[in-house]
């Protein structure tokens, strides 16, 4: 009896895009890539990863443009991820995600957020998004001490 995959259509598509990623990194430079990673979503997904883009750009500059696993991220000068944007078509999801990585280090005691559904950016999200983005920024710039 042959074994089944213990990883999902979405998964193994998620891993074969981090592959690519890695295979490409001397061909385009990241802000292509992210660039190109947005370009490919779905229309809103598309919308709300433009929309993140534009406002991690604007207050937080010195974060770098980079995708992984084939979504939009940005990075430190490690090249860690510490904010991404997450389609809902990228795991047959009906909500994409605004998430944080560990390497931000936004602990807050015992447990804390580390993603956000999103499915439309209004004022109230954006201002949520932006305080999210500088918090990430600031603690950025103290490890970096």
């Amino acid at each position: 009896m042959a074994e089944e995959s213990e990883f999902s259509k979405a998964e193994k598509a998620a891993m074969k895009a981090r592959a690519k990623e890695l295979r490409a990194k001397t061909k385009l430079d990241p802000l292509t890539q992210v660039l190109n990673a947005i370009e490919e979503m779905s229309p809103n997904d598309k919308k709300l990863a433009q929309k993140i883009h534009e406002l991690v750009t604007k207050h937080a500059p010195d974060l770098k443009p980079k995708t992984w696993y084939g979504m939009p991220s940005y990075a430190n000068k490690e090249g860690k991820a510490l904010i991404f944007f997450q389609a809902a078509s990228k795991f047959d999801s009906r909500l994409a995600t605004l998430g944080i990585s560990e390497q931000a280090q936004l602990d807050e005691g015992l447990m804390w957020p580390t993603s956000w559904s999103i499915t439309k950016i209004d004022q109230e999200v954006e201002a949520q998004i932006v305080e999210l983005i500088k918090r990430v920024a600031r603690q950025h710039l103290l490890a970096q001490g």
